[in-house]
């Protein structure tokens, strides 16, 4: 069953030696990941799943990711150091998260990781959440994954006039663990917006079935024109 959940945003620019003089536009976010990262510790889980977008893929404890794309020579892993080191290297968005519970000094439960595709229908994601949250009896989840891209004109995405309003329910729905709001969120529209936390998020909507676990919002602001979130559920 599902104990709880941290859901951050997962951009590189997370990372202070990535953003490096622009660091410090970040700090609050940065700190919000932190005390969600220690509600996930709190909850004494006897697993730990990293998700977010990529290939639609897991990752065992031990995958291994690096910043160097990113012109900076830092390498992060997923959990304990083991065998899988040497497989397929992390997306970006764990390598995020790994880059957060080894900031965070993680030493709980085991840690896995899981990849899923942007385009990934709401019915699938949460089937796969339900699949993660029976995996053990204490499951915490860690979602990665950003808002609309959209915010601004000099936004990734470029400003399109319905990114505010998405981000604003997808923010009131992580805040409260609204699962059916969660559930309701237009894949279709997500995608349009850039929104690579919809499926990760819709994900964790489906682990939570039958958790009742309460909401907090701890952080939401559009850097960059960027949605960005940071919530606990437990």
């Amino acid at each position: 069953m599902l104990v709880a959940a941290a859901v951050c945003p997962c951009p590189p620019l997370l990372v202070p030696e990535v953003a490096a003089g622009a660091a410090p536009e970040l700090d609050t976010a940065r700190a919000a990941c932190l005390d969600a990262v220690g509600v996930l510790a709190a909850s004494r889980p006897d697993l730990l799943v990293v998700v977010g977008p990529g290939a639609g893929r897991s990752y065992p404890s031990g995958g291994h990711g690096s910043f160097r794309g990113f012109g900076v020579a830092l390498d992060v892993t997923l959990g304990e150091p083991g065998s899988a080191a040497q497989e397929s290297p992390l997306p970006d968005s764990l390598a995020v998260g790994a880059w957060l519970l080894d900031r965070a000094r993680w030493a709980g439960a085991p840690v896995e990781g899981l990849a899923v595709d942007a385009r990934h229908p709401a019915g699938e994601c949460a089937r796969a959440g339900e699949g993660l949250a029976a995996r053990a009896d204490r499951v915490a989840l860690l979602v990665m994954g950003d808002g609309s891209a959209c915010r601004t004109l000099k936004a990734p995405g470029y400003l399109d006039e319905r990114a505010e309003a998405f981000d604003a329910l997808a923010t009131a729905a992580l805040g409260s663990a609204d699962l059916a709001a969660l559930d309701a969120l237009d894949a279709t529209l997500a995608y349009d917006l850039k929104a690579a936390g919809r499926a990760p998020w819709q994900l964790l909507s489906g682990a939570a079935r039958g958790a009742g676990l309460g909401g907090r919002l701890l952080y939401e602001d559009a850097p960059y024109g960027v949605g960005y979130t940071v919530a606990t559920w437990s």
